[in-house]
């Protein structure tokens, strides 16, 4: 689907998109042509990866989707939210006397899930979204959308550094919590009170092997039906409104 030219999240051509990196604007990420010895390019490419803003080299054909205008090799989305750092989060909500409940989600690259995602959270009483920089939804305005403008209400924390930041989770205090159909106990019988970070896997492979080594247990959502596994939308809906279950009986 081509993305409209007027789209404000759309940034194009190498000086806009400079432009846009030094004025500080939250890039979601860059496009750039693959292949391209274009000096401009390459040297936007190295400070790129010294800001530690995400991009992908792409076919040409990609960054035509995204305008029919002269790109000049290079697009950029900026997201519509300024993400913050878990680092700072976390210590914050204990210094205020908060009961620290991060979601943790592994690669959820679907946006219309994402924002959905952020929907049920942020009802739910969730304090932080954790995502990684590679393997992750675009959030851009199909995300507010399906969010429903909730994705405004919660932080999202994005990081290059994605296992390291669950592990300080857990060194923080939080119980690092998986679920996944490989869960050794249901979320029903499960504690799921107190600190915690909440891991939800993608929609393609679930939970990595790193985030489940990391995890301090292992829930699952019981099924009756013939199909392998819920939305993940649908199954961290279900686990969120568990805790809140239990956190307010």
């Amino acid at each position: 689907m081509r993305q409209s030219d007027t789209d404000n999240n759309l940034v194009f051509g190498v000086h806009p998109v400079q432009e846009a990196i030094d004025s500080g604007k939250e890039i979601e990420k860059v496009f750039l042509k693959k292949g391209s010895t274009n000096n401009q390019l390459i040297q936007l490419k190295g400070k790129m990866r010294k800001l530690r803003i995400p991009f992908q080299e792409v076919p040409p054909e990609k960054l035509n989707r995204f305008t029919r205008k002269n790109h000049q090799g290079v697009v950029a989305l900026l997201s519509p939210i300024e993400y913050q750092e878990i680092s700072e989060v976390v210590p914050r909500l204990f210094e205020e006397g908060k009961v620290p409940l991060i979601l943790v989600l592994d690669r959820v690259s679907d946006v219309g899930n994402f924002g959905a995602i952020c929907r049920s959270a942020e009802c739910a009483g969730v304090n932080a979204i954790l995502i990684p920089s590679k393997g992750s939804a675009q959030v851009n305005s199909f995300a507010v959308k399906s969010s429903a403008g909730a994705i405004f209400n919660v932080p999202i924390c994005r990081t290059n550094h994605f296992l390291s930041e669950v592990r300080d989770l857990a060194e923080s205090g939080l119980k690092v919590v998986a679920v996944s159909e490989k869960g050794e106990k249901s979320i029903y019988q499960a504690d799921l009170s107190g600190p915690m970070a909440l891991v939800m896997g993608s929609e393609e492979d679930g939970i990595g092997d790193g985030l489940m080594e990391l995890a301090q247990e292992h829930v699952s959502i019981p099924m009756f039906g013939n199909t392998g596994s819920l939305n993940v939308s649908v199954a961290t809906g279900i686990t969120l409104f568990e805790r809140l279950r239990q956190t307010l009986k």
